[in-house]
């Protein structure tokens, strides 16, 4: 008998929901998602979704969500630290791109943030992806424009408004960083 490949890995969404811990499952790989986020990373995540979710307030069809399974495909199912998502029916997990994905970067999750998730992200349309660097306290976002993201820029104490169909909201960068400078 052979050695086992990582080609022959090839885990599904069933098999993830029997899993104990955290996990990301991307094309039939589980990745164990990093021990609980930093203090920091939490605050962060925190002046995100309050931002936003006080936007939504009086948008019925969107909503912002921490650290919900999006289920790309049977064998993707990935854990976002931030997601805007709009006429979401499902209740266990995301079927559909969300408008905004926020990861909040540590050096364990860079490749995964920076590079297959980006590329997933892209892929599904997702419209707007914000990277958060909380040692530089900086972000990058980028914007999906047929298909291809387009960075929009390198935000610390700037505002960036999403321009979304259903509805608009901004973050403020200057207020997500001011506790941390």
């Amino acid at each position: 008998m052979g050695a086992l490949k990582l080609e022959d890995i090839n885990y599904t969404y069933s098999d993830y929901m029997q899993w104990e811990g955290d996990w990301e499952l991307i094309d039939g790989v589980p990745l164990a998602m990093a021990p609980a986020p930093m203090r920091k990373h939490q605050g962060l995540a925190t002046k995100i979704i309050r931002q936003l979710d006080e936007q939504l307030d009086e948008c019925l069809k969107c909503e912002v969500l921490g650290e919900v399974d999006y289920k790309v495909h049977n064998d993707t199912i990935l854990r976002p630290d931030v997601v805007v998502v709009c006429d979401e029916q499902n209740d266990s997990y995301l079927t559909k791109a969300p408008e905004i994905v926020v990861e909040i970067i540590s050096k364990s999750t860079a490749k995964r943030d920076e590079q297959y998730k980006f590329d997933i992200y892209e892929a599904e349309l997702v419209k707007y992806y914000i990277l958060i660097y909380p040692d530089d306290l900086s972000a990058k976002i980028y914007k999906n424009e047929n298909a291809k993201f387009i960075k929009q820029g390198d935000f610390s104490k700037e505002s960036y408004r999403f321009e979304n169909a259903l509805c608009e909201v901004e973050i403020d960068f200057e207020k997500v960083f001011r506790r941390y400078r």
